[in-house]
């Protein structure tokens, strides 16, 4: 099996000097996001060989020194001499930038890594990195520094005939600065979805981190799913209530690209979630086989609801986001050559899959739901109901809608607006009630910052229509304050008033539910602006802790605990004030720890993990009750409400 794949198919484009220099360059950043890249480029590879045919398990290991392992049972990297480099092919991949079987050599039909710098980066960034091959009944071993080998490839004799590959990596602390600590919700949230996208691959995840462990026994979790994709989108609809039991399936191969959809729609729900991938990575920017799924769902169900008469001839076709309310659909498309922007890989850009997937899909389903006239009908009737319920709320629409300028829209009466005109300078706190908006008026820097305040709890969007939504005075406020499209409508970050905005509640429970309504508002009627990073979380302090004439914020119980252990005398004289909200502050007070740009501490929301986002908005926000209240038994202990974090 071996023999195909060996040095002559690893290509050589250039050198690895840039890496460590410019980190941000290759993987992103050099914070959390880019310490976890580093695992999924080392994973990745192992999907690859799995893709190829040749791997069924990859282990994932989390060990106690801070170090991660990966190995699994593909061929194994190749180990004789490059007849490029001199070095060997395994050499050749760990110390070379665009060094791999992924450039048309012939070691992969199909790839996620298709830049090939996947391991050379890793190897660059990482304090210390060991591999091993198995290969030709011997196991090969090489360790690295840096980037730099400092030992030679050391072969032993192997009695079983295993074939794979162990990359054993220590991030870098000189290159990740801040933390090189692995969340392991993170890491399984991607391994989950590797499993769900690659069926029949195992993917077995062990953390030995003995200080994170309540016992000496390791945590163990496997992700394997036969029914791939489909599995995807039962896990992701397990909390709400599906119009039709089967999940729709659609698989086909043209001109080498390979086409899988799942969909399922839900009574329950009045948005839709639909995640893109091509070759395992999650496009959040969405490209051409999204444009495909969205054109051809459009199309087939407005020809079928023609043909069953449940469009009348003088009637206009349903557009795509009444077709799609309430879908939750997963698309993955595997592609020979593909084009994306950038090593991040957010948007698939080749032109010729938009119509592979139209085509594809197209027979499929109108196949299906030809056969199914009652699953077409649910589908139809609930699109249909959606439509009337959009004309209803075209009224409410238009006068929450940004005016042209031929028409101007008075901005709510409550805003106390910042004189700059520049979004990209502005930023705009959303406060509850008037006592904490008279305090953030006061304190704020009128140049370039904004107060909204909001009455009570606002709407839950989560259980609400569209028409409700829009009669909604607070609701209209927050859309009008902030120049917000149309839910539904392409996001237009150019019609954004603020590029910053600071959800700043109070640090306590209700405050920790009013961030929860506004985030499931944003995360509904314009995920984009999450996904663009246009929305934060403001820390205000939980303490102020005065001794003699010093004084200090806290910010956590944690943080009160240690400073008053380790920073007062044992007899010290102090004063703990607790703060039950914002506006108990005084203005001064709240500018310098929460508003300031020069010492606040904002969170900008992040969503990693889309279908768990969307499943644990339809769980806490949502209409049914026994789900939430399993996940409040489960985590309730856990949790502490007032640092609910998305």
């Amino acid at each position: 099996m071996t023999s195909s794949y060996s040095a002559e198919q690893i290509q050589v484009l250039e050198g690895l000097e840039p890496v460590r220099k410019r980190p941000g360059m290759y993987i992103g950043s050099t914070g959390p996001r880019g310490l976890h890249h580093l695992v999924y480029e080392v994973v990745d590879n192992s999907i690859d060989e799995a893709l190829a045919g040749y791997c069924t398990h990859v282990e994932v290991d989390l060990n106690a020194d801070g170090s991660v392992t990966v190995t699994d049972d593909g061929r194994g990297i190749p180990t004789d001499i490059h007849p490029q480099t001199g070095k060997s092919a395994l050499e050749t991949v760990l110390t070379v930038l665009h060094a791999g079987g992924k450039f048309g050599g012939g070691g992969y039909k199909v790839s996620g890594g298709l830049h090939g710098v996947g391991i050379s980066v890793v190897n660059a960034l990482s304090e210390w990195v060991e591999v091993k091959v198995w290969r030709d009944k011997k196991v090969y071993a090489q360790r690295y520094e840096r980037g730099v080998p400092v030992t030679e490839l050391t072969a032993k004799p192997y009695k079983e005939n295993r074939t794979g590959t162990s990359v054993n990596f220590k991030p870098d602390p000189q290159i990740f600065t801040t933390d090189t600590e692995f969340d392991y919700i993170t890491l399984a949230s991607r391994l989950r979805e590797l499993a769900y996208l690659n069926a029949g691959v195992k993917i077995t995840f062990t953390d030995y981190r003995l200080q994170l462990l309540k016992s000496d026994q390791p945590k163990v979790e496997t992700y394997e799913y036969k029914g791939g994709i489909r599995e995807y989108i039962a896990y992701m609809n397990a909390d709400k209530q599906p119009l039709h039991e089967e999940i729709i399936y659609v698989q086909g191969e043209r001109n080498n690209v390979q086409v899988e959809v799942s969909l399922q729609w839900c009574t329950d729900a009045y948005t839709d979630n639909v995640l893109g991938f091509a070759n395992n990575i999650r496009t959040v920017d969405g490209g051409t086989h999204l444009e495909g799924l969205k054109a051809v769902l459009t199309r087939t169900l407005n020809a079928i609801a023609r043909k069953r008469n449940k469009i009348k001839e003088n009637e206009p076709n349903l557009s795509g986001e009444h077709v799609r309310e309430g879908l939750t659909g997963v698309i993955s498309v595997k592609v020979p050559d593909p084009e994306f922007e950038g090593q991040t890989k957010t948007k698939l850009g080749n032109t010729e899959v938009r119509g592979i997937v139209d085509s594809l899909v197209g027979e499929s389903l109108t196949e299906y739901l030809e056969f199914r006239p009652s699953i077409a009908d649910a589908i139809l009737d609930k699109a249909i109901q959606a439509f009337k319920a959009a004309e209803a709320a075209r009224h409410a629409r238009e006068l929450v809608r940004r005016k042209s300028v031929l028409e101007s829209s008075p901005l709510p009466g409550k805003l106390a607006d910042c004189s700059t005109r520049d979004p990209r300078e502005s930023e705009i706190f959303l406060v509850e009630g008037d006592s904490a908006g008279g305090s953030a008026k006061q304190g704020r820097d009128r140049r370039f910052q904004a107060i909204l305040p909001l009455r009570g709890k606002i709407l839950n969007i989560e259980k609400t229509d569209d028409a409700k939504i829009y009669k909604n005075n607070e609701i209209q406020s927050l859309i009008t304050a902030l120049g917000l499209g149309v839910k539904g409508e392409e996001f237009d970050a150019s019609q954004l008033r603020y590029h910053r905005i600071v959800i700043m509640t109070d640090a306590d429970v209700d405050g920790a539910h009013i961030r929860t309504l506004l985030l499931t508002f944003f995360y509904r009627y314009q995920r984009a602006l999450i996904e663009q990073g246009y929305v934060y979380i403001a820390c205000p302090p939980l303490y102020k802790i005065e001794r003699g004439r010093s004084h200090y914020y806290c910010y956590s119980d944690r943080e009160k605990d240690n400073l008053i252990r380790h920073e007062f005398p044992e007899n010290a004289n102090y004063t703990i004030q607790r703060f039950k909200g914002l506006g108990e502050m005084m203005p001064e007070q709240l500018w310098t720890t929460t508003m300031n740009p020069e010492s606040r501490t904002l969170k900008q929301v992040e969503i990693e993990d889309a279908a768990e986002a969307d499943r644990i908005f339809t769980i806490l926000m949502g209409d049914r009750v026994a789900p939430r209240r399993e996940f409040i038994e489960t985590y309730g202990s856990k949790l502490d409400l007032t640092e609910l974090d998305i």
